[in-house]
């Protein structure tokens, strides 16, 4: 387990991503990917409000329903670390104080809980004045409702800023960001970005972490997938992708594991990344990924996948 600096949250070296909670894993299958993740020694695990408004028929919050009814069942409410966010559900996509407020208390109810560990702004909201924005995250703080406060998708220049409104106001300040980070998406967070984040001693737990399934070695030119991600993971099928997998190929036979493992092991050895988030949609596929906890990859290994990244 890892601290989350500035917080008394100790969290699994892989976040579990529920984003795929009521999406491409229903609720049984859920339940067993939950379980399976529970017994390996997992704590950590992150929704959204949103999750899964885009599915034909949903209207979001399904995951968290998921989430709550599996922490009913198990009566394990005390041993997970919850994660949620707000600012992306279709009326409820600004981080002004009344959304703030509304949204936070039906993701309370949907997950069955009175409080939340973290609760993200899921994406900056340049229309609200920040300290509007962060007085309404302090006041649940205040309240008990939430725990500690982070950031989603925000730029450096903003998080900056959040940071030093919160700092000059006195309110509960940003301890973690979310960004889009994997061997296939570095520039957006390396420099400026995870400078800050390391400035501030910020926790950093990049989502996409395998790149919409392209790190797990499934893709390949010619290679007919049928998943809901492929369109996304076909993007990165050109030269510095298959530079990459024939990278994770090598690495991954030497140490016996698969590759989905030894991507996340780069991910987590970068400079502020606490925990990597990763879906599974079956317990297979979680299977593929729970190694990356006990993987520790060598220098030189963690060079060549950034090599073959650059």
């Amino acid at each position: 387990m890892t601290n989350i600096s500035g917080t008394t949250l100790d969290v699994f070296p892989l976040c579990l991503g529920g984003n795929v909670f009521g999406w491409t894993a229903g609720e049984e299958e859920s339940f067993a990917v939950l379980d399976a993740y529970a017994a390996a020694g997992g704590n950590f695990v992150d929704t959204a409000d949103v999750y899964t408004e885009w599915v034909e028929g949903n209207s979001g919050g399904e995951s968290e329903t998921i989430l709550g009814r599996w922490l009913a069942a198990r009566g394990n409410r005390d041993e997970i670390v919850v994660a949620t966010k707000v600012g992306m559900l279709s009326g409820y996509d600004s981080l002004d104080a009344r959304t703030i407020r509304s949204a936070a208390e039906n993701s309370l109810r949907r997950l069955g809980v009175d409080h939340i560990d973290l609760y993200y702004a899921h994406r900056d909201d340049e229309k609200t004045p920040l300290v509007e924005t962060l007085a309404a995250f302090d006041a649940l703080v205040k309240e008990g409702k939430v725990r500690h406060v982070a950031a989603s998708n925000y730029s450096a220049p903003r998080l900056a800023e959040a940071l030093a409104v919160s700092d000059r106001e006195g309110f509960a300040r940003f301890v973690a960001l979310q960004p889009e980070y994997n061997l296939m998406e570095r520039p957006k967070y390396e420099g400026e970005l995870a400078d800050l984040v390391a400035q501030e001693k910020l926790a950093s737990f990049p989502y996409f972490a395998l790149a919409s399934g392209f790190l797990t070695g499934k893709y390949r030119p010619g290679a007919e997938i049928s998943s809901a991600r492929s369109g996304r993971a076909a993007q990165y099928l050109d030269e510095r992708g298959a530079r990459v997998l024939g990278a994770l190929d090598e690495i991954a036979r030497a140490h016996g594991t698969p590759m989905a493992a030894v991507a996340l092991a780069w991910l987590a050895a970068q400079p502020t990344v606490v925990a990597p988030i990763a879906s599974a949609r079956t317990t297979e596929q979680l299977a593929e990924i729970l190694p990356m906890v006990d993987l520790a990859l060598t220098p030189e290994e963690l060079d060549r996948l950034t090599t073959a990244s650059s």
